[in-house]
């Protein structure tokens, strides 16, 4: 069975994830953003959701993480509860 682990940050806005990706980009550490943005309980760890298999997440986080290049920012992404940006940090199928 495949797994993956991943961690991201969720904020509120397609424009603040948007803004957040460009820092990621620019040399920021994801983790650090993630503390200080996020609105999902994962921030204290950096963003880290752990290892999980497909149909763990909402569809719309799971089609990411297990289709996305590893290592490589995503997003935004919307699901219900606001937008994303994931990193997926390994997968094993």
């Amino acid at each position: 069975m495949a797994k993956a682990t991943a961690r991201h940050i969720l904020v509120r806005s397609e424009e603040r994830a948007s803004e957040l990706k460009a820092l990621i980009e620019g040399g920021m550490d994801f983790a650090e953003l993630a503390k200080a943005n996020s609105t999902c309980p994962s921030s204290r760890q950096g963003g880290d959701l752990g290892s999980f298999g497909p149909g763990q997440m909402v569809k719309e986080f799971d089609t990411v993480v297990f289709s996305a290049p590893v290592g490589t920012v995503q997003g935004p992404v919307k699901t219900q509860f606001g937008y994303h940006l994931i990193e997926v940090t390994s997968r094993d199928n």
